[in-house]
């Protein structure tokens, strides 16, 4: 099954202060639970021209994602920095993002670190994770996946669900710590149970490989299940898979079907060429061998080797696609060159049939060839 093996970047955008001291500025958030921005931009603004840090935050976030007034992120970088210098750990967070996505100032890694780190050392966990990120990508400090592995497991321990996720992933590979998939497994649970869909993903590939915790199709499939409705394409691949085989759940393939074609939409390479070959077997859909050169094309574009080679037989047979000897070993050269088993052989059965000149130019398309990157297509 598939692991996302992704460490996310976390950033924090949304939400106003809550913790205020000014009666001015607790004036100011009774207009926001209402509702009314515009009465509590005034509010905001006229506490934070009086040097209230929780109102220049919160003057930030206002611009940042223009609510009551229009979108300024110069005006939020301002605003950030005021409250920033007083110390404000949440402003200096996010002044850390502005300076990390080259928003409202030039962008500059080692600003964002300088700020990400004042708030982490704080003990602010979204600076902790956004730091641990930092670190693992080297990003205005030297890469060093034991600083990552540091920052993500402090923001972790408060409770952050995408620090504990990537704490999961970094004990889940051995990166910045020793490998240990019943940590991995603690981990992505605490992020999981709080609704981090990567997190239900990857616990569910934990349950269905064994790796940590006892093999459990059931609870694969539960897991699957929960990122798959929220939209997590991995999850929704592997959900299909176990439908396909009757895994922890009464096999149907029509559900198989159906969970395919929402990663496949996703542009996920692998649900493509699955779904690829449902249509071209009638499994769970109606046998159609235009769907299935469709999809077998959408995932060989991307390399996957196994569409590649289902494409090279089709243009081969002349089977959803018109017979093309170029196109059958153009792609059987690379889905060869990829591993695939069978592939090399029917390739050298293919070039029996061609000409030197129709030879020549699939080795050139072979080798001009590039994998495009994965878009949804919905």
């Amino acid at each position: 099954m598939r692991l996302a093996m992704v460490v996310l970047l976390v950033v924090l955008l949304t939400g106003l202060a809550s913790a205020v001291s000014a009666s001015e500025q607790e004036d100011g958030l009774s207009p926001v639970h209402t509702g009314d921005m515009p009465a509590a931009f005034a509010a905001f603004k006229s506490a934070a021209q009086q040097g209230t840090a929780e109102a220049q935050f919160n003057l930030g976030l206002i611009y940042a994602n223009g609510r009551g007034v229009p979108e300024d992120e110069k005006q939020a970088v301002k605003w950030y920095r005021k409250a920033a210098e007083q110390g404000y750990a949440a402003a200096q967070s996010n002044l850390g993002l502005m300076y990390a996505y080259r928003r409202g100032v030039a962008q500059d890694y080692l600003q964002a670190v300088h700020w990400y780190r004042k708030a982490a050392e704080q003990g602010y966990a979204a600076a902790q994770a956004n730091l641990g990120f930092m670190y693992i990508n080297g990003r205005g400090v030297s890469q060093d996946d034991g600083q990552a592995f540091h920052w993500f497991s402090k923001g972790a321990e408060q409770g952050y669900a995408e620090a504990q996720y990537n704490v999961g992933l970094m004990y889940t590979i051995g990166l910045g710590i020793a490998q240990d998939h019943r940590q991995a497994v603690k981990w992505y649970r605490k992020a999981a149970e709080q609704g981090l869909t990567k997190a239900q993903s990857n616990l569910g590939v934990m349950y269905d490989n064994g790796l940590g915790v006892a093999e459990d199709d059931s609870q694969a499939v539960n897991w699957y299940s929960k990122a798959a409705k929220q939209g997590n394409a991995d999850a929704q691949f592997n959900l299909g898979v176990m439908y396909a085989h009757g895994l922890g759940v009464e096999k149907d393939e029509v559900q198989a079907v159906t969970w395919y074609l929402k990663a496949a939409e996703q542009g996920l390479d692998d649900a493509q060429f699955n779904l690829g070959l449902m249509y071209a077997n009638g499994q769970g859909v109606e046998r159609d061998l235009d769907q299935a050169a469709s999809w077998c094309r959408k995932a060989a574009e991307q390399g996957n080797g196994g569409a590649q080679a289902i494409l090279g037989i089709m243009y081969l047979r002349g089977e959803g696609v018109s017979r093309d000897y170029v196109q059958a070993h153009k792609w059987l050269i690379l889905a060869a060159a990829d591993g695939y088993k069978d592939a090399a052989g029917i390739r050298d059965s293919v070039a029996a049939k061609m000409t030197i000149a129709q030879l020549a130019e699939a080795k050139k398309l072979a080798h001009e060839w590039k994998p495009t990157a994965s878009e949804g297509v919905n």
